[in-house]
């Protein structure tokens, strides 16, 4: 059985959905196939944009999963609907526990504790951490951009210029940057 998490009761752009699965150690060929299964299914629903898979270490059976969508409502939308019912069923027997499941947004998945017993860190933390990532590439990309500005001159106008630089940043520290550091200061940022 799936142990839900309330609701958010306001929308918020840019969901992700964290799974947790602890895999029975004679299913993990199963399971895997199974995993292919509701990654496809998950991608034909609305507001899809990836999952993350997190697979263990040798010796290990432990998964952790994230799936992202548009906004609360897509995501929601896919963890309550019937296909995604109908294929946890299908692998409920090989999992060792429940699944643990929770819908998370934008800045606060980089900050959810790693563990329950983790603390969530505070704010000036997030706050210094955040700055750290974004700062240099403030500094930096516009640098890299230079080239094609100088090549194609409409994309140096007021306003794209500027969303140009902001999409490349904000793609690097979603996508690649934050993901990393938050790993690398765990340790003191959920102290």
């Amino acid at each position: 059985m799936t142990r839900p998490e309330p609701a958010p009761s306001v929308h918020r752009e840019g969901a992700t959905i964290r799974i947790h699965h602890r895999v029975r150690p004679e299913t993990m060929d199963r399971y895997e196939t199974w995993l292919r299964q509701i990654i496809e299914a998950a991608g034909r629903f609305p507001g899809h944009q990836g999952v993350h898979i997190l697979r263990p270490p040798e010796g290990h059976h432990d998964y952790e999963i994230a799936v992202r969508f548009a906004s609360d409502a897509d995501a929601r939308r896919w963890r309550e609907s019937h296909e995604r019912h109908e294929l946890m069923g299908a692998i409920q027997p090989d999992l060792q526990q429940d699944e643990r499941v929770e819908i998370v947004s934008g800045i606060d998945y980089w900050f959810t504790p790693p563990t329950p017993a983790s603390r969530q860190p505070t704010r000036w933390k997030q706050w210094l951490v955040t700055t750290a990532v974004i700062w240099p590439l403030t500094m930096i990309v516009p640098l890299l951009w230079l080239p094609l500005f100088g090549l194609l001159p409409a994309l140096d106008t007021w306003g794209i210029r500027h969303g140009l630089v902001a999409a490349t940043i904000v793609g690097l520290v979603v996508y690649v940057i934050m993901p990393r550091v938050v790993k690398l200061v765990a340790p003191w940022l959920f102290r």
